[in-house]
């Protein structure tokens, strides 16, 4: 097993994934680029779908890879004047976990966006990628279906609004042209009136795909229901509404009756297919499940519950990198980097991710090559001030960038201006300490991921320790001595710096 898994990443190393790598400085520039690329060129942001369609040869024909994230502004989340609010083609679902906007007047979408993944893969991925990616499974979806969203699609010849529900004509299928640039989300604000509230039914607690997903959005006027939206995930070819479920709830309260009269009108709605992570039957009887979960959560005002005030990003509140770049570069061009602090310009690389032209090009081996899914945390490094997952990056995604790798771990902020390059980092003092390093493939990914923890947060809980490292898998420890050393090392870094 061992040797053929080493045979295919060494065969996966040799593919070209794109042959021109542009880093746009606006959308004019994409989109012209689009009108003659046709599908020939992708857009690339967070890529934590589209690197691995690339490897997979799941995505045929693409030879220019348009990489939006340099380009300014589009990262905003803001509401207008029409109570409307607009999120940017950049917005992340960490952004979303943040953003107290997001988090009054559209709470489903943050509660979605912090069930994505883990927060290194929430750093990266953005609410447009999934809403293109087009999953029924995608997390953002339901709750921004069900917000009554709609996007604006953005050609050389021009722009079109389309409202999310006629977005999907199947599995994966949009009605997105090879030309076009969805340039904004936008819906309308909660009104004060309205309580919602997302539930995902899952097989693990992170890194998991949903088997069931449910948004359900309620206007009440006292205890009585004016309307009511119910949108369901993963249990069709695209999301769906429970139109008999949202009829029924008109005029009502939420009697223990009524809401599991409701429950059955939504379980109703859902036509599931069996497969290997779950049957038909179990994901209706989920529906049903949560139905009246969260028509409970919305009686009894508990749809936060769960949520974190204050969540843990895996950011760099202050970055010393937020600016865009001033210049394209084209194919040829080298990529001009700060790797720990020290800088790099290499011509090759180009056509890889970014763990394997830190491990192959840079010659930072460090980064480990655990599972290239973006499901194991061994290669976390810090891009630009965020925990991401290096083999989900586009090594191109390098240039202009400050990135710190596990060999630079001693130059952390966290770190106290009196170390050397010869002492550990306090967190790598802790982690020997505490015997939480047996097999210690995994570890340079868990360090990297508490270290922009305690960068985050001084002195982390042992549950914010916990959300810290969701993205990150060990086989070995069990993960008990791996929190005891993170909280070690909190303690020491804060008497350190209060000393």
């Amino acid at each position: 097993m061992i040797a053929r898994r080493s045979f295919r990443l060494a065969i996966i190393s040799m593919d070209i994934m794109w042959n021109t790598y542009i880093n746009a400085t606006s959308i004019e520039e994409v989109l012209t680029i689009k009108q003659f690329e046709g599908e020939r060129a992708r857009i690339i942001a967070g890529g934590t779908d589209l690197i691995l369609e690339l490897e997979r040869g799941v995505r045929k024909g693409v030879e220019t890879i348009v990489d939006v994230t340099r380009i300014p502004h589009l990262d905003a989340i803001v509401i207008d004047e029409n109570d409307v609010i607009h999120l940017g083609p950049l917005v992340t679902h960490n952004h979303c976990v943040e953003s107290q906007l997001i988090r009054e007047r559209a709470y489903p979408l943050a509660r979605a966006a912090w069930e994505v993944g883990a927060p290194q893969i929430r750093n990266r991925g953005t609410i447009a990628g999934n809403l293109i990616t087009a999953s029924p499974a995608n997390d953002a979806i339901s709750p921004l279906t069900a917000l009554g969203a709609a996007v604006t699609l953005q050609s050389a010849s021009g722009s079109r609004t389309v409202a999310l529900k006629d977005f999907y004509t199947g599995v994966r299928k949009t009605v997105m042209q090879a030309d076009e640039m969805l340039v904004d989300i936008f819906f309308p604000a909660m009104k004060i009136t309205q309580r919602g509230v997302y539930l995902k039914i899952a097989l693990r607690r992170a890194q998991a795909i949903s088997l069931v997903s449910a948004t359900l959005l309620l206007d009440l006027d006292a205890n009585r229901i004016t309307s009511a939206s119910i949108t369901l995930g993963a249990v069709a070819p695209i999301i769906v509404h429970a139109p008999e479920a949202e009829h029924y709830l008109v005029g009502k309260e939420l009697t223990e009756e009524v809401i599991a009269a409701t429950a059955d009108l939504t379980m109703q709605a859902a036509k599931p297919i069996d497969d290997v992570r779950g049957s038909a039957a179990y994901r209706r009887e989920m529906v049903r499940v949560c139905a009246m979960r969260g028509l409970r959560l919305i009686r009894d005002g508990q749809e936060q519950a769960g949520m974190p005030s204050d969540a843990v990003l895996l950011w760099d509140k202050h970055p010393a990198n937020e600016k865009p770049l001033s210049v394209q570069t084209a194919a040829s061009d080298s990529i001009e980097t700060t790797i720990n602090g020290k800088k790099y310009s290499l011509k090759s690389g180009r056509e890889k991710t970014l763990l394997r032209f830190l491990r192959e090009d840079v010659g930072l081996t460090g980064t480990k090559e655990g599972c290239a899914e973006g499901e194991c945390g061994a290669c976390t490094v810090h891009l630009d001030g965020k925990a991401v997952m290096a083999c989900l990056v586009p090594a191109a995604r390098a240039h202009g960038a400050e990135i710190a790798t596990i060999e630079g771990l001693q130059l952390s902020p966290a770190t106290s201006a009196a170390q050397t390059q010869e002492k550990l980092h306090p967190l790598q003092e802790a982690f020997v300490k505490h015997g939480a390093v047996q097999c210690g493939y995994c570890i340079p990914g868990f360090l990297m991921s508490a270290a922009m923890l305690l960068d985050e947060k001084e002195n982390p809980t042992r549950n914010e320790i916990e959300q810290a490292i969701t993205g990150n898998l060990c086989r070995c420890t069990g993960y008990y001595k791996i929190v005891q050393a993170v909280e070690d090392a909190a303690a020491s870094l804060k008497e350190a710096s209060h000393g």
